[in-house]
This record gives structure tokens, sequence and C-alpha cells, in this order.
């Protein structure tokens, strides 16, 4: 039998409500913790998957879709703001219930932008997402049928063409670091229970924090994109400024660059072969394509006499000219001193009357033949064998007199210049033009590259190196010399042997082209692989015809 103290110590019901309460409200407190956790992971998976992807159509559906998954919204629109902050653009539109998808990979918007001010100047507030990214605040409304001072034809037009009833909106701004409106996010109709529901607060905060975090990722990818775009296109105004400094060489860089991706190409399709197991990655072709822009960098410090060298005289002008004025000199001087001669002697009044001098004569027609054999070895067309070259020093120890001492008729720099064997230019001056691969590495290898772009120095300074090691500027060996530069060194020998006339050589045919490099392949001059790719794969003719085109259109 229990006694009065031991009643007294028994629970009362009260006490057993409260503890149930507690209880109770232990629960709801723990699941809402719960759901907080579950909020704040999915918010950092958000987070981490919008900072990764790097494809922006990708990153605005994917905007859009955890928008709307995050706040129960059955559609949703995406604006983005122009780049001259006039209009807001339709970037993703979407609703699930009707399956569509428009924007990104989905279908192409064709709707008319939102001006953010009407024809009068005044700012355009009757529009809810022109209003929103005005006055950069977020609107909820429960139905847009019921709400006054917005214009909302275009959803009752949408409706009435879908069969769709739209009702909650949701209208937040996207704005980034410097609290300026990139984007206005627009929900449509929440769900809840299977029918269409207000937005409730807590979807308001959710969504605005999310928006917040969306605009970050969103600028961070513009900006990106932003730089990369000025970096490209410093580099094709780099190559244009170089190949503007010869009338020869315009599009030179242009074109090794769209060979060197177009052979990227193939040995990335390959399915057997040689390259089947190959495949240069997203990042690899981008610094590939780089570097074949940024090849001839170093022609930068390289002299335009040099490259332009048209003749073996050739500097600024063409010293021909001031070898000719000697040889006129020479014979003035000449025939001065034969009149003064043929004065001071009575038996030559008569020849002299007459002006015939046959000494004259022939030594006139001797120094024509000689200015003619100077011209044409000037023009560095013919090869120089040792009797020219003879020849050439004899002309050179002629002289005459001027001002009390004796002129040759070449300078032994002269002599230098036209006894070159080949071509146009001297050892020297084909070190100073070789040096441009050595300049090339230098100038770049001072330019901070990104991790992914650190090879574009090697890549684009190799592409005058050999697999047989005897190449330029370092001798590298074929262990040593990447695809990637063997890419952009057959690209660039294929441009230069096809290119119209320069001034030290004649153009030559597709024919004599192949001809020439199929015998530097075997030799190691080039990849041999990459050749017979590019011969299977009918490249040459691809850009012959291209080349041909580019003629016709430049004739028209």
């Amino acid at each position: 039998m229990a006694t009065i103290g031991d009643r007294d110590n028994q629970p009362t019901r009260r006490d057993l409500s409260a503890d149930a309460s507690s209880v109770q409200s232990c629960e709801v407190l723990d699941d809402l913790t719960k759901d907080n956790i579950k909020l704040l992971h999915r918010f950092t998976k958000i987070g981490t998957a919008l900072s990764g992807e790097r494809n922006i159509e990708r990153l605005l559906e994917m905007i859009l879709e955890e928008a709307k998954e995050l706040a129960n919204a059955d559609g949703g629109t995406l604006y983005i703001m122009s780049d001259d902050k006039t209009e807001l653009q339709f970037a993703i539109v979407q609703t699930s219930s009707l399956k569509i998808k428009m924007g990104g990979k989905g279908e192409k918007i064709t709707w008319k932008p939102i001006p953010l001010r009407d024809a009068d100047g005044s700012p355009n507030h009757r529009h809810v997402c022109a209003h929103v990214a005005l006055t950069k605040e977020t609107v909820n409304i429960d139905d847009v049928y019921q709400k006054e001072g917005f214009d909302f034809q275009g959803t009752r037009n949408f409706d009435r063409s879908t069969g769709y009833r739209s009702r909650s909106m949701l209208v937040v701004p996207m704005k980034n670091h410097e609290d300026e409106v990139i984007g206005v996010l627009q929900l449509l109709n929440a769900r809840e229970g299977g029918s269409v529901s207000s937005f409730s607060p807590m979807s308001l905060e959710i969504t605005e924090s999310f928006a917040s975090q969306a605009a970050i990722a969103l600028s961070n990818k513009r900006l990106i994109k932003e730089l990369q775009d000025l970096l490209e296109s410093f580099i094709r105004a780099i190559a244009v400024a170089i190949d503007e400094k010869s009338p020869y060489t315009g599009g030179h860089v242009r074109r090794v660059a769209e060979l060197t991706m177009q052979i990227a190409g193939k040995i990335n399709a390959a399915k057997e072969g040689h390259f089947a197991e190959i495949e240069l990655s997203e990042d690899e072709l981008k610094e590939l394509q780089t570097a074949a822009w940024l090849h001839d960098v170093g022609k930068i410090t390289t002299p335009e006499y040099i490259v332009d060298k048209e003749t073996k005289l050739q500097t600024i002008f063409d010293r021909i000219e001031i070898v000719k004025l000697r040889i006129e000199l020479y014979k003035t001087k000449f025939n001065l001193h034969k009149l003064e001669t043929l004065i001071g002697e009575s038996e030559n009044k008569a020849l002299l009357n007459s002006g015939y001098y046959p000494e004259r004569d022939e030594r006139e027609k001797k120094l024509r033949d000689e200015f003619n054999f100077l011209m044409k070895t000037n023009k560095g067309g013919e090869f120089m064998s040792d009797e020219m070259i003879a020849r050439l020093r004899q002309i050179g120890m002629t002289t005459f007199p001027m001002d009390g001492k004796a002129q040759s008729l070449l300078s032994p720099e002269e002599v230098e210049n036209l006894s070159i064997r080949r071509g146009t230019l001297t050892s020297k001056e084909r070190e100073i033009i070789q040096n441009h691969a050595a300049m090339t590495n230098n100038i770049l290898r001072q330019l901070p590259f990104p991790e992914k772009m650190k090879r574009v120095p090697h890549y684009a300074s190799s592409h005058h190196e050999t697999l047989n090691g005897i190449g330029y500027p370092r001798g590298l060996t074929a262990e040593e010399l990447p695809l990637q530069a063997r890419i952009i060194a057959l690209a660039d020998i294929f441009e230069a042997l096809t290119a119209s006339d320069r001034p030290y050589k004649k153009g030559n045919t597709l024919s004599e082209t192949m001809d020439i490099m199929e015998k530097m392949a075997k030799e190691l001059h080039i990849d041999p692989d990459i050749f017979e790719l590019f011969k299977k794969e009918g490249l040459h003719e691809e850009y012959a015809l291209r080349a041909l085109a580019a003629k016709k259109d430049l004739v028209g």
C-alpha cells in the first residue's frame, strides 16, 4: 500500500504532459536541425558544382535547375544583363510540367529582350523582371493574375498558347561582388502537396541566398572567359603585327595556326594507326593553338631589311644602284682621261673629230657585261659556282681614281654579299633570322602562363627543331620533341613552301611541296607519322583549295 510520501513522489498528469511536450519539441528541433544540415550540405554541393562547371551555357542551366529544385518550383526563367546594361536577355526558360526547355542545350530562344528603359528614357517598372533589376529588390507574388502594377501580358499569352496557369511567382536579383545586377532569377508556381501554392518566406530566403551564390559563380566564369578572350585577342594582335612587318609573310601566322589545329583534329579523330591511342584534351588543344599563334613572336626583334631581303645587296635599299653609279663614274673618268690624252696628241685630231674611240667602246661594252653579271648575281636566284665567284672577285679588284685615291668598283662587304652561293642571306644574316626561334623562347618565358599553358614557350620555340637533332635553336632530338612541337613544325614548313613568291625564292607548286616534304620526312627533318596522316587525310589538298578560293575572293 502506497504511503502519502510515495504518492507525493509520483509524477502528476501535468508533469507527464510537459515531458511529452518537451520530447516533441526536441524531436521537432532535431528534425529542423537535420533539415538545416541537409540544406547546408546541399548548398555546399551546389556551390562546388557551380564553381566547377567550365561551360557558361551549362552553368546557366544549372543555376535555374537548382533554383527550381530548392524552391520546389514548376517553372522558371533566367535573365542575363546585356553587356551595355540596357536590357535583360532570356538565357534559360524551363517548365517541368510542360517539358519545356529553352536556351542552353535546349531549343533556341527567339523572344525579344526586356528593355530596362521605355522609349522616352524612363525606367521600365512595368515588367517585373526589369523592376527587380532596377530596384535590386525581390518581388514575391501569390497570383500574377491578381497582382496590379505589373504588365503580365507576356505571361498571359504564354498561358493561352500552352493551356498553362501561371500563379505564384518569385523574382530575385542576381548581384555580383560589386552589388551590380548581372541577372534576374524568376521562378513560377511553387508546388506543395501536388498543388500550386505561394512561395514561402523560407523559399524566398533560400532562393535569395542561392541567387547570391550563383551570381558569384557566374561572375567568376564570365571574368575568366573575358580574360581568356582578352589573352587570345592580344595574341592574335601580336601575330598580325608580326605578319605586317613584311608584305611577303602577311597571314603566315594565322595560316600556320589553322593548319596546326586541323592536324591536331585529325590526330584526335584517328581510330587506327599510329595516333589511334592519342587524344589531346581541350586544355591541350588550347595550349597548342596559343603556341601556334605565338611561334614567330621572336621575329619582332628581327630587322625588316633582313626578313625582306630581296637581293644580296639590299639593306634599307638595294645597293646595286650604288654599284651602278660607281661604274658610271668609272666610265666618265676613263673617257675624260682618254679625251685629255687625245687632245694633247695632234696625230689623233682626226680620230677625235670622228668621235670614234675603239678603246672607249670596248671598255664600255666590258663594263655593261660586268654590270649585267652583277645584276644577275644580286638576285640570288642562281647557284654561285666557283667560276662565278672568281669573276666577281676580279670585278671587285677593278679600281679608278677618285679624289686622289683609288676607288674600287665593289667594296669588300659587297663582294661578300654577292658571293652568297644560294639565296640572298649571308651566314651572319641567316643567324639573325634563325635567332627568332631562340627569341621566341626568351620572350615567352617571361610571361606568367597559367599551369595548363606552361608548355607554350617550349612548343612555340621548337618549330625549327628536327627529329634528327640538326635543327635550331637548341638542336633537340626526337626524344626531346613533344607531339605538339612536331605538329607546329610541319604546319610551318608546309605554309612556307606553298607561300607565294618570297624575296628569296619562288613559290612551289603543291606537288613540288609534297615531294620536298616527303624527302624531309625520310631524313627526319619532320615527323614521318604526322606527314603520313597529313597526306592521307588530304589536308594539303584542302589547304590548296582554300588558298585558291581566297585568291579568287581577292581578285573578285
